[in-house]
């Protein structure tokens, strides 16, 4: 199969790059002539483990290039792929420009059928637009060609998203036709051997399901940050609460780690979206609406913790902060809790210095000088009268506190992820504050 695929995003440049991996060939397109320039060089443009080995080893195979004109790509493509940014207008619905602008870039050059698919993650209805704008296209060029949409959210998590695609948990599908479907099960034939199921559905409830899931995910995150905050009120330890949670089936594990707030390029966005399209029905997203209240309360968790520790005066005071990107495992900081804090302790006058393994770059093109950019996390620690947790990283899980009591001014820590030992903090001198806790 020929497959073409508009943005080489983190959505994009991992479906390009795990389609070419089991054979297929590909093409990525975008209109960043410098991003597509440094691709064909092999330079990723984003951190994600496991990818720029895959994608010099299909470029080296030729299964894998890019492009930077839809219109080439075009002849011969059998499914092209839409995914593009949909990034949150000023009133926070989904910006679908980049989207219809596609749409009609096919609409104005293609010659035979193709099935045309929206992977980015856009509003219900937005398959309907896109299928509108080539209908519009192929009728002032005065040509009947017939084409299929589809819809094909994806589910991908950064820092684990070759493995997530490789070994999907389930593929979503919204068709409306016996071809697109064949053509769909076709495409993804390698990635069901094992059992992993295509789920076929109607296009608008295939464009809900990827907001749904987003949502519910987001909503146990602001649901456990909280439990973690009352439990901090009432003397619980919302560490013990969790174990005692996660351990019932219905419920699980997984999404229920108190912490500074989620961040990224999707769960924001997509709350947002969610909110505003259902205000554009007239319903309130009542419960939806309650988790981004609570998760922008809560990127401001560790500040107010510290305010208090410093008698709301931290003039002067050095931070040291180790963690930028939203998560591990990605330099992605967008919407990133980091930010918050960054903004709050500059606005009170501390200096702030941070290190992260992957984000420090795109950490100083957010940011600039405002920050002491730090060479690791050691250096990161020298002078500090506080060190903030922000992202779990492995490399900050174990501490040693010989050296950071030679290197820190100050004693104590404000863990945003809840990684360390309260007991051990402790037993070698330092004060410690976590999410959901209070130290005895």
């Amino acid at each position: 199969m020929n497959i073409s695929i508009v943005g080489t995003g983190y959505v994009g440049l991992v479906t390009g790059t795990c389609l070419a991996e089991v054979g297929t060939q590909v093409v990525c397109v975008d209109i960043d002539e410098v991003k597509i320039s440094k691709l064909k060089e092999g330079i990723i443009p984003i951190y994600e483990p496991g990818l720029e080995v895959m994608v010099k080893r299909n470029m080296s195979k030729g299964l894998l290039t890019f492009s930077t004109s839809v219109k080439e790509t075009l002849d011969p493509c059998d499914v092209i792929f839409i995914a593009v940014g949909t990034p949150p207008d000023e009133d926070g619905s989904a910006d679908l420009k980049h989207v219809l602008a596609v749409a009609s870039e096919i609409g104005k050059h293609m010659k035979s059928y193709m099935l045309v698919v929206t992977k980015s993650t856009v509003p219900v209805g937005t398959a309907k637009k896109v299928r509108q704008t080539i209908e519009e296209e192929l009728s002032k060029r005065g040509v009947d060609i017939p084409f299929d949409v589809a819809s094909n959210p994806e589910f991908l998590k950064e820092g684990a998203a070759i493995d997530d695609f490789m070994k999907p948990d389930r593929i979503v599908v919204g068709i409306e036709s016996q071809r697109a479907e064949e053509l769909m099960n076709r495409l993804y034939k390698p990635f069901t051997l094992n059992g992993h199921p295509v789920i076929f559905m109607d296009i608008p409830s295939a464009e809900m399901t990827k907001y749904a899931a987003n949502a519910m995910l987001a909503t146990k995150i602001s649901f456990m940050n909280d439990m973690a905050n009352l439990c901090e009120l009432v003397g619980a330890d919302v560490n013990m609460v969790r174990k005692g949670i996660g351990s019932d089936s219905r419920i699980g594990n997984k999404f229920i780690y108190p912490g500074t707030g989620y961040g990224g390029s999707c769960f924001p966005k997509d709350v947002k979206a969610l909110i505003k399209t259902a205000k554009q029905y007239g319903y309130n997203m009542r419960v939806i609406q309650a988790v981004e209240d609570v998760n922008d309360d809560q990127k401001s968790i560790l500040f107010k913790k510290l305010m208090r520790y410093f008698n709301n005066d931290i003039k002067g005071k050095t931070i040291a902060m180790w963690g930028l990107s939203f998560k591990p495992q990605t330099d992605d900081m967008r919407e990133a809790p980091a930010l918050v804090l960054i903004d709050h302790l500059i606005r009170e006058g501390a200096i702030v210095k941070a290190y992260d393994p992957e984000a420090m770059h795109e950490a100083h093109r957010i940011v600039g000088d405002k920050i002491i950019y730090s060479k690791d996390k050691e250096e990161a620690l020298i002078d500090a009268d506080c060190l903030l947790l922000v992202t779990e990283w492995n490399s900050f899980r174990i501490l040693n506190y010989s050296v950071m009591k030679k290197l820190m001014k100050g004693k104590v820590v404000f863990d945003g992820r809840n990684i360390y030992d309260a007991k051990e903090m402790a037993e070698n001198g330092f004060m410690y504050y976590s999410i959901g806790y209070n130290m005895k």
